[in-house]
């Protein structure tokens, strides 16, 4: 059946993408997402993280692990030293075969790209929760860009040009693109369920760190106790996961993702870039930056979302 897809440009990745059900996916991707569907089984106890690519995924996942296992680990002895944060909190659509392993491991989380319409219907039945996080359309495209652009030269291929690739993000060719239909479909939820569906700003977590981790663990069933807060447990771990420590350790200097998987395999170094928002600013023309925001205004416009 994909291979019967329309087909669309690779990024300069290894595959095409491929339109399946109003969104783009790489076919292998897209093979992991139909098989979740049919196999995943969610548990009412499971925490989805829930993003499009390049909006704050490793460092959400970095701050949710953490938090969770802070009575099992320290300081001095978490995987997330030794280990990617893509690698302790698996991806369902990558990772599904692996699903048993990790779910021995006592630790509920499980990360996801897809959008919100082609969840694995067992989520939504489980009544499991989820955390969507989401960012400026602006540096969400540039993140992209420049992940395009590592990938590529990590292969030896020609890396897709700045101007190639703003069109087709702007036209929502983009993986697990368009970007604004992703992020649409995660707020409606939300709008529906607050209950099971917290809705993040990459911004408003970068502004007041401290403040919405307190909220992201209440929300999850992990809340901080007054003693931990006294003790300064929250402004640790946001410091353990901040960009600074994280892209410093060693694993993700020199350390490799996916080791053994083809194409799938990529330097840890690649995921860690700047984590600064503003920073189209310094790669977008005013006219690009401009066509975006306009793009923005109207896919979001009477949904009562701001981006």
């Amino acid at each position: 059946m994909i291979s019967t897809l329309p087909k669309g440009n690779c990024w300069g990745c290894f595959e095409d993408l491929c339109q399946y059900q109003g969104f783009w996916f790489f076919s292998t991707f897209l093979q992991g997402a139909l098989s979740a569907q049919q196999q995943f089984q969610a548990q009412p106890t499971d925490i989805i993280l829930c993003s499009s690519p390049r909006t704050g995924t490793a460092w959400l996942k970095s701050l949710t692990f953490a938090t969770i296992t802070r009575t099992l680990y320290d300081d001095s002895t978490t995987p997330l030293l030794s280990k990617m944060p893509h690698d302790v909190v698996p991806f369902m659509e990558f990772d599904h075969a692996q699903f048993s392993t990790n779910r021995h491991l006592g630790i509920p989380l499980l990360a996801t790209h897809l959008p919100y319409s082609l969840l694995p219907r067992s989520i939504i039945d489980s009544g499991c929760k989820l955390i969507y996080i989401c960012r400026d359309p602006k540096d969400t495209f540039v993140s992209l860009y420049h992940f395009a652009v590592r990938y590529s030269k990590s292969q030896n291929t020609q890396p897709i040009q700045l101007d190639e690739a703003f069109e087709l993000f702007y036209e929502g060719g983009s993986p697990y693109g368009p970007y604004w239909d992703h992020v649409l479909g995660y707020w409606k939820a939300s709008l529906e369920h607050p209950d099971k569906l917290m809705f993040l700003k990459y911004e408003e977590l970068v502004e007041d760190t401290v403040l919405y981790l307190k909220k992201i663990v209440a929300y999850m069933g992990y809340p901080f106790s007054s003693e931990e807060q006294q003790q300064w447990v929250p402004e640790n771990i946001v410091k353990m996961c901040s960009f600074e420590n994280l892209s410093g350790l060693e694993v993700n200097k020199t350390g490799r993702h996916r080791e053994g998987q083809g194409n799938l395999g990529l330097e840890n170094n690649i995921y860690f870039r700047k984590g600064k928002p503003g920073d189209w600013k310094n790669y977008l023309t005013t006219e690009m930056a401009q066509r975006l925001d306009q793009r923005t205004m109207q896919k979001l416009s009477g949904s009562g979302l701001s981006l």
